[in-house]
């Protein structure tokens, strides 16, 4: 099966809905299927030793997909790379280039600069916080300077590789102005992670970046049942991605990849019933006097950050009196997470740069889910007045405040 992201094969332009389902899939009536299939195979038999020596020196010289059955799974998966397709053409861009995890993803794309002498990153604040770690602390003999958007143009060097940000960013939901930092890059590639917004809410590309991360894990699964982690980009940079995938061996579990090519399909769906609600908890939280400031973005999405009056209740107080909500770190999910992002997320961060970022030890980072909003609501004003009660309740007990409400406890 041949599902590369071949741009002279692709059909005509689709709304977002549609390729959401169709895309990577267009091959299946041809097959006699309806449903994608899943390949476990770890090999591939092969009678042509010539042959197969012969689209190994392609693959190792170019990067570009083999014609025909991979050699081997560390090299490609059709099951795969069908959802590779299908979120490439979401992105817009002409390929995508799956990985085991998010990180995985990121650690391929600084390892390739990289391996062009270009070590020193240009990043902006906040990123999620194993992110901002994995650039901090060099693990890659990578170089990170620390900007502001103003500050982008001036801190690029010669051996700049990169220029990384996120929009919305994890977990205060600031928004940047990805045209404009396009344009300060020059040359130079924009990296940004659209993990929280999808392309059901913005697509990179379409404003200069010329690379998109996600950790597929979160919105693109949206079932708190898989990892992966996916760049998308241009077929000449992607080529670079799977040679480093193939030689460093991040690759995607083709069960992992069926998952997150099915949650694809339901991907706008997810998004846009979940931002509504989200919108409607920001509003609330907004006008309640327990919290002193919400983060949400301008252009919407399932994400709502706020920052909760201390002398009223504390942080860690509402995270032990949800329980509807789930106290649990990861977003995207069918189902509302909620988390204390100095405390998780980003404590790898140190206190100082998470502070001046606008990570405060207030703030809490909700990923809303496909609930009603009325029983969300009631749970969160439940916990925001959690002080004096949470101590008393073991997880499974609920208060007399939570009796009427019908949550299982």
């Amino acid at each position: 099966m041949d599902t590369r992201t071949d741009t002279a094969a692709r059909p005509a332009p689709r709304a977002l809905a549609t390729e959401a389902v169709h895309a990577g899939r267009e091959d299946l009536a041809g097959l006699g299927l309806h449903a994608p299939p899943l390949d476990l195979s770890t090999t591939y038999p092969s009678y042509d030793s010539r042959a197969e020596a012969a689209r190994i020196d392609e693959f190792a010289a170019t990067g570009a997909r083999l014609d025909g059955p991979p050699v081997y799974a560390r090299l490609d998966n059709p099951t795969t790379a069908r959802f590779e397709t299908a979120l490439a053409r979401l992105e817009g861009t002409e390929a995508a280039v799956a990985f085991a995890s998010g990180m995985a993803a990121l650690t391929a794309t600084l390892l390739v600069r990289a391996s062009m002498g270009l070590r020193h990153v240009v990043a902006v604040r906040p990123l999620y916080g194993c992110s901002d770690h994995l650039l901090t602390a060099g693990l890659l003999g990578s170089e990170v300077t620390w900007v502001d958007p103003a500050g982008i143009e001036e801190a690029i060097r010669p051996d700049t590789g990169l220029v990384m940000v996120e929009s919305p960013a994890n977990p205060t939901l600031a928004e940047l102005d990805l045209r404009a930092i396009a344009h300060a890059c020059g040359s130079v590639p924009l990296l940004a992670d659209n993990t929280f917004a999808t392309p059901v809410l913005q697509r990179p590309v379409e404003s200069g970046a010329r690379l998109v991360l996600h950790s597929a894990t979160k919105y693109l699964g949206g079932h708190g049942d898989v990892l992966g982690g996916v760049v998308a980009c241009d077929e000449e940079f992607a080529r670079k991605l799977r040679q480093v995938r193939f030689a460093t061996g991040g690759v995607l579990h083709p069960l992992a990849g069926y998952l997150l090519l099915r949650g694809l399909s339901t991907l706008p769906v997810r998004v846009r019933a979940a931002s509504a609600t989200a919108a409607e908890l920001a509003r609330r939280l907004g006008a309640d006097p327990r919290v002193t400031r919400v983060h949400y973005p301008r252009l919407g999405g399932a994400m709502v950050a706020f920052e909760v009056d201390g002398d009223r209740v504390e942080p860690h107080e509402v995270i032990a009196g949800v329980r509807l909500i789930t106290p649990a770190v990861s977003l995207g999910s069918v189902d509302t997470l909620i988390q204390h992002p100095a405390s998780i997320s980003h404590r790898i961060v140190a206190e100082t740069d998470r502070q001046a970022s606008g990570v405060s030890d207030r703030l809490l980072r909700m990923s809303v889910g496909l609930e009603d909003v009325e029983d969300l609501w009631q749970d969160l004003d439940a916990a925001l007045s959690a002080r004096g009660t949470a101590e008393d309740r073991a997880p499974g007990q609920r208060s007399a405040r939570t009796e009427d409400r019908h949550v299982p406890a």
